[in-house]
Protein backbone atom coordinates (compact mmCIF):
# COMPACT_ATOMS: atom_id res chain seq x y z
CA UNK A 1 0.00 0.00 0.00
CA UNK A 2 3.14 2.25 1.33
CA UNK A 3 4.52 1.94 -2.89
CA UNK A 4 1.14 2.72 -4.59
CA UNK A 5 1.58 7.08 -4.85
CA UNK A 6 5.65 6.19 -5.85
CA UNK A 7 4.09 4.24 -8.36
CA UNK A 8 1.56 6.87 -9.68
CA UNK A 9 4.34 8.94 -9.74
CA UNK A 10 6.72 7.08 -11.62
CA UNK A 11 3.66 6.24 -14.33
CA UNK A 12 2.65 9.52 -13.95
CA UNK A 13 6.96 10.56 -15.27
CA UNK A 14 7.28 11.42 -19.19
CA UNK A 15 9.55 8.83 -20.76
CA UNK A 16 12.23 11.07 -21.19
CA UNK A 17 12.41 12.38 -18.03
CA UNK A 18 12.99 9.31 -16.34
CA UNK A 19 15.18 8.11 -19.19
CA UNK A 20 17.23 11.06 -17.64
CA UNK A 21 17.08 9.94 -14.47
CA UNK A 22 18.04 6.62 -14.84
CA UNK A 23 21.56 7.37 -16.29
CA UNK A 24 22.13 10.00 -13.80
CA UNK A 25 25.03 8.54 -11.31
CA UNK A 26 24.77 8.93 -7.42
CA UNK A 27 26.97 12.08 -7.69
CA UNK A 28 24.93 13.81 -9.92
CA UNK A 29 21.84 13.40 -7.56
CA UNK A 30 23.91 14.01 -4.62
CA UNK A 31 24.71 17.32 -6.98
CA UNK A 32 20.93 18.29 -7.18
CA UNK A 33 20.17 18.10 -3.74
CA UNK A 34 23.07 20.06 -2.95
CA UNK A 35 22.77 23.24 -5.53
CA UNK A 36 19.66 24.98 -4.11
CA UNK A 37 22.06 25.16 -0.75
CA UNK A 38 24.94 26.29 -2.34
CA UNK A 39 23.16 28.63 -4.81
CA UNK A 40 21.30 30.34 -1.32
CA UNK A 41 24.88 30.52 0.24
CA UNK A 42 26.49 32.65 -2.50
CA UNK A 43 23.00 34.62 -2.51
CA UNK A 44 23.18 35.81 0.85
CA UNK A 45 26.94 35.33 1.68
CA UNK A 46 29.26 35.24 -1.48
CA UNK A 47 27.47 38.12 -3.39
CA UNK A 48 27.35 40.81 -0.27
CA UNK A 49 30.49 39.90 0.43
CA UNK A 50 31.75 41.04 -3.63
CA UNK A 51 29.41 43.69 -3.66
CA UNK A 52 31.04 45.28 -0.53
CA UNK A 53 34.49 44.60 -1.62
CA UNK A 54 33.62 46.67 -4.99
CA UNK A 55 31.85 49.73 -2.84
CA UNK A 56 35.26 49.73 -0.84
CA UNK A 57 37.02 51.48 -3.91
CA UNK A 58 34.06 53.87 -4.44
CA UNK A 59 32.84 56.98 -2.84
CA UNK A 60 29.05 55.68 -2.56
CA UNK A 61 27.11 56.85 -0.33
CA UNK A 62 23.60 55.06 0.41
CA UNK A 63 21.70 58.13 1.06
CA UNK A 64 22.63 59.73 -2.25
CA UNK A 65 21.11 57.48 -4.88
CA UNK A 66 21.36 60.18 -7.38
CA UNK A 67 24.88 61.24 -6.86
CA UNK A 68 27.80 59.69 -9.39
CA UNK A 69 29.69 56.43 -8.09
CA UNK A 70 33.20 57.52 -8.55
CA UNK A 71 36.12 55.11 -8.54
CA UNK A 72 38.60 56.69 -6.08
CA UNK A 73 40.69 53.07 -5.99
CA UNK A 74 42.80 53.04 -2.72
CA UNK A 75 42.01 56.00 -1.22
CA UNK A 76 39.26 54.58 1.16
CA UNK A 77 42.04 52.24 2.54
CA UNK A 78 44.64 54.47 2.96
CA UNK A 79 42.09 57.10 4.62
CA UNK A 80 40.99 54.61 6.93
CA UNK A 81 44.91 53.20 7.89
CA UNK A 82 46.15 56.71 8.46
CA UNK A 83 43.24 57.51 10.48
CA UNK A 84 44.36 57.63 14.43
CA UNK A 85 40.80 56.94 15.72
CA UNK A 86 40.11 54.36 14.21
CA UNK A 87 43.34 52.65 15.65
CA UNK A 88 42.27 54.44 18.91
CA UNK A 89 39.50 51.97 18.51
CA UNK A 90 41.54 49.57 17.07
CA UNK A 91 43.41 49.36 20.76
CA UNK A 92 40.41 49.87 22.66
CA UNK A 93 38.85 46.53 20.71
CA UNK A 94 42.02 44.62 21.51
CA UNK A 95 41.78 45.77 25.06
CA UNK A 96 38.97 43.88 25.35
CA UNK A 97 39.86 40.93 23.38
CA UNK A 98 42.57 39.68 25.07
CA UNK A 99 41.21 40.28 28.78
CA UNK A 100 37.74 38.83 28.36
CA UNK A 101 39.73 35.97 26.88
CA UNK A 102 42.14 35.57 29.45
CA UNK A 103 39.33 35.97 32.47
CA UNK A 104 37.10 33.63 30.38
CA UNK A 105 39.58 30.79 29.54
CA UNK A 106 41.26 30.94 33.21
CA UNK A 107 37.37 31.11 34.98
CA UNK A 108 35.99 28.85 32.80
CA UNK A 109 38.50 26.19 32.76
CA UNK A 110 38.40 26.35 36.63
CA UNK A 111 35.10 25.73 36.87
CA UNK A 112 34.83 23.14 35.05
CA UNK A 113 37.23 21.89 36.81
CA UNK A 114 35.27 22.07 40.16
CA UNK A 115 31.78 20.98 38.41
CA UNK A 116 34.28 17.59 36.81
CA UNK A 117 34.28 16.62 40.44
CA UNK A 118 31.62 14.57 41.41
CA UNK A 119 29.67 16.42 44.33
CA UNK A 120 26.40 17.19 45.63
CA UNK A 121 24.29 19.55 43.96
CA UNK A 122 26.77 19.08 40.94
CA UNK A 123 24.18 19.16 38.07
CA UNK A 124 22.35 22.03 40.39
CA UNK A 125 25.50 24.19 40.37
CA UNK A 126 25.82 23.61 36.34
CA UNK A 127 22.42 25.26 35.58
CA UNK A 128 22.74 28.29 37.78
CA UNK A 129 26.60 28.67 36.30
CA UNK A 130 24.86 28.49 32.78
CA UNK A 131 22.15 30.76 33.26
CA UNK A 132 23.81 33.68 31.78
CA UNK A 133 24.61 32.26 28.90
CA UNK A 134 20.86 32.14 28.16
CA UNK A 135 20.07 35.43 28.15
CA UNK A 136 20.32 38.09 25.51
CA UNK A 137 22.76 40.19 25.77
CA UNK A 138 20.30 43.58 25.23
CA UNK A 139 19.09 42.00 28.62
CA UNK A 140 22.43 41.56 30.00
CA UNK A 141 23.23 45.20 29.33
CA UNK A 142 20.61 46.55 31.11
CA UNK A 143 21.06 44.32 34.16
CA UNK A 144 24.63 45.28 34.66
CA UNK A 145 23.83 49.20 33.51
CA UNK A 146 21.52 48.89 36.90
CA UNK A 147 24.13 47.24 38.96
CA UNK A 148 26.93 49.84 37.99
CA UNK A 149 24.54 52.25 39.03
CA UNK A 150 26.98 54.55 41.81
CA UNK A 151 23.59 55.20 43.95
CA UNK A 152 21.88 52.32 43.65
CA UNK A 153 23.73 49.40 42.23
CA UNK A 154 24.78 47.07 44.04
CA UNK A 155 28.64 46.42 42.16
CA UNK A 156 29.71 49.60 43.61
CA UNK A 157 28.45 48.67 47.13
CA UNK A 158 30.52 45.04 46.51
CA UNK A 159 33.37 47.12 45.68
CA UNK A 160 32.76 49.25 48.83
CA UNK A 161 32.88 46.78 51.27
CA UNK A 162 36.17 45.29 50.23
CA UNK A 163 37.69 48.15 49.72
CA UNK A 164 36.12 50.50 52.26
CA UNK A 165 35.82 53.33 49.29
CA UNK A 166 32.25 55.48 49.12
CA UNK A 167 29.89 53.67 46.95
CA UNK A 168 29.19 57.16 45.25
CA UNK A 169 33.05 57.88 44.45
CA UNK A 170 33.29 56.28 41.26
CA UNK A 171 31.09 55.47 38.69
CA UNK A 172 32.11 52.22 36.29
CA UNK A 173 30.45 53.07 33.42
CA UNK A 174 30.87 57.10 33.43
CA UNK A 175 34.69 57.19 34.15
CA UNK A 176 36.92 57.26 31.60
CA UNK A 177 38.98 54.22 33.29
CA UNK A 178 36.76 52.21 34.76
CA UNK A 179 34.10 52.17 31.55
CA UNK A 180 36.51 49.91 29.81
CA UNK A 181 36.61 47.01 32.49
CA UNK A 182 32.75 47.38 33.05
CA UNK A 183 32.89 45.85 30.00
CA UNK A 184 34.92 43.31 30.67
CA UNK A 185 33.31 42.43 33.32
CA UNK A 186 29.94 42.19 31.96
CA UNK A 187 31.13 40.10 28.94
CA UNK A 188 32.83 37.52 31.06
CA UNK A 189 29.86 37.10 33.71
CA UNK A 190 28.11 35.99 30.71
CA UNK A 191 29.95 33.80 28.58
CA UNK A 192 32.72 32.40 30.92
CA UNK A 193 29.69 29.36 31.32
CA UNK A 194 30.49 29.03 27.45
CA UNK A 195 34.14 28.32 27.97
CA UNK A 196 33.31 26.26 30.85
CA UNK A 197 31.25 23.99 28.56
CA UNK A 198 33.73 23.58 26.25
CA UNK A 199 36.81 22.50 29.26
CA UNK A 200 33.96 20.43 30.98
CA UNK A 201 33.86 18.82 27.49
CA UNK A 202 37.33 17.97 26.89
CA UNK A 203 38.12 17.14 30.56
CA UNK A 204 35.62 14.11 30.80
CA UNK A 205 36.69 12.88 27.48
CA UNK A 206 39.78 12.30 29.30
CA UNK A 207 40.03 8.20 29.96
CA UNK A 208 40.44 7.57 33.50
CA UNK A 209 42.73 4.41 32.90
CA UNK A 210 45.09 7.37 32.17
CA UNK A 211 44.70 8.66 35.49
CA UNK A 212 44.95 5.00 36.95
CA UNK A 213 48.29 4.85 34.97
CA UNK A 214 49.93 7.66 36.37
CA UNK A 215 48.92 7.09 40.22
CA UNK A 216 50.31 3.57 39.92
CA UNK A 217 53.56 5.00 38.63
CA UNK A 218 53.01 7.11 42.36
CA UNK A 219 52.59 10.86 39.77
CA UNK A 220 51.10 13.40 42.39
CA UNK A 221 47.86 15.27 41.92
CA UNK A 222 49.45 18.32 40.44
CA UNK A 223 51.97 16.43 38.10
CA UNK A 224 49.12 14.67 36.66
CA UNK A 225 47.63 17.52 35.87
CA UNK A 226 50.16 19.46 34.47
CA UNK A 227 51.10 16.17 32.40
CA UNK A 228 47.31 14.32 31.93
CA UNK A 229 45.01 17.56 32.55
CA UNK A 230 46.39 20.52 30.29
CA UNK A 231 47.81 18.68 27.29
CA UNK A 232 44.70 16.72 26.68
CA UNK A 233 42.12 19.88 27.14
CA UNK A 234 44.63 22.05 25.52
CA UNK A 235 42.58 21.55 22.10
CA UNK A 236 39.47 22.37 23.78
CA UNK A 237 40.86 25.33 25.52
CA UNK A 238 42.16 26.30 21.88
CA UNK A 239 38.84 26.00 20.60
CA UNK A 240 37.06 28.19 23.06
CA UNK A 241 39.75 31.14 22.25
CA UNK A 242 38.88 30.80 19.15
CA UNK A 243 34.95 31.13 19.24
CA UNK A 244 35.17 34.17 21.70
CA UNK A 245 37.55 35.70 19.82
CA UNK A 246 35.92 35.87 16.72
CA UNK A 247 32.63 36.71 18.72
CA UNK A 248 34.28 39.39 20.95
CA UNK A 249 35.56 40.93 17.34
CA UNK A 250 32.47 41.51 16.47
CA UNK A 251 30.82 42.21 19.70
CA UNK A 252 28.04 45.39 19.37
CA UNK A 253 24.71 45.17 21.54
CA UNK A 254 25.73 44.31 24.42
CA UNK A 255 28.96 47.62 24.65
CA UNK A 256 26.05 49.61 23.07
CA UNK A 257 23.62 48.83 26.05
CA UNK A 258 26.17 49.19 28.72
CA UNK A 259 28.20 52.46 27.95
CA UNK A 260 27.00 53.33 23.73
CA UNK A 261 31.04 53.76 23.16
CA UNK A 262 31.29 56.03 25.88
CA UNK A 263 32.26 58.03 27.76
CA UNK A 264 34.13 59.87 24.66
CA UNK A 265 35.14 57.09 22.83
CA UNK A 266 36.81 54.87 25.35
CA UNK A 267 34.41 51.83 24.47
CA UNK A 268 33.85 52.68 20.86
CA UNK A 269 34.65 48.89 19.80
CA UNK A 270 35.32 48.54 15.94
CA UNK A 271 31.98 47.23 15.39
CA UNK A 272 30.84 50.39 16.96
CA UNK A 273 32.34 52.76 14.87
CA UNK A 274 31.83 51.06 11.72
CA UNK A 275 27.79 51.33 11.92
CA UNK A 276 28.51 55.18 12.85
CA UNK A 277 30.52 55.28 10.05
CA UNK A 278 27.84 53.37 7.94
CA UNK A 279 24.59 54.09 9.04
CA UNK A 280 24.94 57.36 10.88
CA UNK A 281 27.67 59.40 8.49
CA UNK A 282 26.49 57.28 5.95
CA UNK A 283 29.93 57.52 4.56
CA UNK A 284 29.67 53.79 2.17
CA UNK A 285 32.54 53.23 0.48
CA UNK A 286 34.36 54.30 3.03
CA UNK A 287 32.39 51.78 5.83
CA UNK A 288 32.82 49.07 3.24
CA UNK A 289 36.52 49.58 3.03
CA UNK A 290 36.68 49.76 6.73
CA UNK A 291 34.58 46.07 7.15
CA UNK A 292 36.79 44.47 4.65
CA UNK A 293 39.89 45.62 6.44
CA UNK A 294 37.99 44.01 9.97
CA UNK A 295 36.97 40.85 7.94
CA UNK A 296 40.59 40.78 6.22
CA UNK A 297 42.08 40.75 9.85
CA UNK A 298 39.60 38.04 11.38
CA UNK A 299 39.88 35.86 8.70
CA UNK A 300 43.99 35.73 8.43
CA UNK A 301 44.28 35.76 12.29
CA UNK A 302 41.52 33.12 12.60
CA UNK A 303 43.77 30.71 9.86
CA UNK A 304 47.13 31.25 11.47
CA UNK A 305 44.93 30.03 14.63
CA UNK A 306 43.57 27.30 13.21
CA UNK A 307 46.69 25.88 11.63
CA UNK A 308 48.63 25.97 15.15
CA UNK A 309 45.14 24.25 16.85
CA UNK A 310 45.62 21.73 14.23
CA UNK A 311 48.86 20.67 15.34
CA UNK A 312 48.40 20.74 18.62
CA UNK A 313 45.98 18.28 18.01
CA UNK A 314 48.31 15.80 15.32
CA UNK A 315 50.46 15.84 19.02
Amino acid sequence: MNNIPIEKIAKATPDTVAQHIRGLSDRSIAWIFVAPTIFLLLAVNIFPLIWTIWLSFTNHRVNRPNRDVEWVGLRNYERILSDPDIWNTMQATAHFLIWTIILQVLIGFMLAFLINKKFRGNDLWTTIIVFPMMLSPAVVGNFWTFLYQPQIGLFNYVVAFFTGADPASFSMIGDVHLAPWAIVIADTWMWTPFVMLICLAGLRSIPNSIYEAAECDRASKWRQFWTITIPMVLPFLMLAVLFRGIENFKMFDLVVQLTGGGPGNTTTLTSIDLKREAFEKWRTGYSSAYAVILFVTVFGLASIYVKALNKVKER
